[in-house]
């Protein structure tokens, strides 16, 4: 995503896309298109104190800080997840912590993806997000 759009405008955007697609069979794709995009993940980050606990397949999330915004790179060893991290860092990187601690993520909701997940992936998500927004709130 563009850091020149404001979050919700970004989430926005994420919403029409998806609204795009009829079928949550295309949807999987763009998702796994989004995964394939996500920037190469080093090796050696690829570290227990990074790992997302409560994803069923493995999610490795970095972040940084700089200039007052955090930015995020991730990995998966599952195609849908890592297109899933891929998603939420194409919109919650480059932002603020006050801006990413502040964000309801209602966008999930929105398109859909939660209920069109098994449960455990489903939980994967919601650990995906409460680490983001941990990050956020340890940097505000």
């Amino acid at each position: 995503m563009a850091y020149n759009i404001t979050l919700e405008e970004a989430e926005k955007d994420v919403v029409e896309t998806f609204s795009m697609y009829e079928e949550w069979l295309d949807k999987y794709e763009y998702l796994i298109d989004l995964g394939k995009n996500l920037e190469p993940y080093p090796e050696e980050k690829k570290t227990d104190d990074r790992l997302i606990k409560g994803c069923q397949s493995r999610v490795w999330l970095d972040y940084r800080m700089e200039e007052g915004r955090l930015y995020f790179n991730a990995d998966s060893d599952a195609i849908i997840t890592k297109g899933i991290i891929s998603l939420l860092i194409g919109i919650y990187s480059g932002r603020t912590p006050q801006e990413i601690a502040g964000s309801d993520f209602s966008f999930i909701e929105k398109i859909g993806l939660k209920e069109n997940l098994s449960p455990t992936r489903a939980n994967g998500l919601a650990s995906m997000i409460a680490t983001i927004k941990t990050a956020a709130m340890a940097n505000c």
